[in-house]
């Protein structure tokens, strides 16, 4: 990390204290994989019906942590990184647009979760296309409030993100203007697709139906 190696320095003292401060970081990420896990197995029990097809996550790197304070403008300090809520970070996949209302309902009725923030992507796309929701919340862990970012999206969703990242940083700077709109009509595409895919799913499951939590 010799970039920020004085930086790192500053902020975290050295390897040990850095260590010590994502503890509780990591270990807010072990909770809420598990309450997730949980809440999934709840509804399953209840709907016959398990809203979460994958959990991706994360604990931000030092390295990670210090670039994002430079691209955002933050200050470079400690300071600056408590203004971080994204340090650690799940992506939730659900199957169905419904699951992601139903998941998010269940999510912030926990006992100790506090909703910070809450961006609904879903029903309001960016202009480029994208979907997705986010919540910022945070858990008790030990004797403080440790910030977490969730991402609840659909398959087709997720795929879409994974690709448009991968397509607009290497597309040909000439052709821009272009490559935005076609990727902005693949977005489009992928609204009917859910929303086919999750009527198909509802005709064949009636208790789904007629019994959603959201």
């Amino acid at each position: 990390m010799k970039k920020y190696d004085k930086d790192f320095e500053n902020i975290f003292g050295d390897e040990l204290g850095c260590h010590q401060f994502l503890l509780p970081y990591r270990r807010a990420y072990l909770i809420m994989e598990a309450m997730l896990n949980g809440l999934n197995d709840e509804i399953k029990s209840f709907y016959e019906h398990s809203p979460i097809h994958s959990i991706k996550g994360r604990v931000k790197t030092p390295e990670s942590i210090i670039d994002k304070l430079y691209r955002r403008g933050f200050e470079v300090s400690m300071n600056g990184v408590l203004e971080l809520t994204d340090i650690c970070g799940l992506r939730v996949i659900c199957k169905y647009v419904d699951d992601i209302y139903d998941l998010r309902a269940a999510l912030i009725a926990q006992p100790g979760v506090e909703v910070i923030r809450e961006s609904d992507y879903v029903r309001n796309p960016k202009p480029n296309g994208y979907r997705s929701y986010h919540i910022i919340l945070t858990i008790p862990v030990g004797n403080q409030r440790v910030p977490v970012e969730i991402q609840i999206r659909t398959i087709a969703m997720d795929m879409w993100a994974s690709l448009e990242h991968n397509l607009y940083y290497k597309n040909d700077h000439e052709k821009k203007e272009e490559i935005e709109l076609r990727l902005f009509q693949c977005s489009q595409m992928l609204v009917l697709l859910d929303e086919e895919m999750e009527d198909l799913y509802k005709e064949l499951n009636e208790n789904w139906k007629e019994h959603r939590i959201g």
